[in-house]
């Protein structure tokens, strides 16, 4: 997705579930565009692609924790739901990493950084973040680093 249409994007989404009548669809994105408005307002300018994409992964991200804890006490009706609205709203993430990729990039970083153990993780997440953020899942990507940290 280009930087300056994901707005556009989800302007045209929106109009086309008004058109189909795609409650679910249109309350999803409503709900997303009123997120990023809201953090427009706050910060008192429009927000730049990758802010918009920080509050589209944090919304998956909300979504993906809570649907664990539902799956943990059965609420199945809650499951369902979280599951449709993570499928929705991950048609606007830019396209995941794959493993094989994701793998090369944490070597590569921690080639880049030095780090030999775990304690020097953070050295390794701080290269690494800013260049897949909302390509690939965060607690993925930390269990990668460790496991290739001695």
């Amino acid at each position: 997705m280009t930087e300056s249409t994901l707005a556009e994007k989800l302007s045209s989404d929106q109009k086309d579930a008004m058109r189909a009548k795609d409650k679910f669809r249109l309350s999803v994105i409503r709900l997303l565009r009123a997120e990023i408005q809201n953090a427009a307002i706050e910060k008192k300018a429009p927000l730049d692609h990758k802010e918009e994409l920080a509050i589209l992964t944090r919304e998956v991200k909300r979504r993906k924790d809570a649907l664990e804890d539902f799956e943990r006490s059965g609420r199945q009706n809650l499951v369902d739901d979280l599951k449709q609205e993570i499928e929705i709203l991950s048609e606007y993430l830019p396209e995941q990493l794959s493993d094989q990729e994701l793998v090369k990039m944490v070597k590569e970083a921690i080639a880049e950084s030095g780090a030999e153990s775990k304690r020097e993780m953070g050295k390794v997440m701080s290269l690494l973040m800013p260049r897949i953020k909302g390509k690939a899942d965060g607690g993925k990507v930390r269990q990668l680093v460790e496991n290739n940290l001695e």
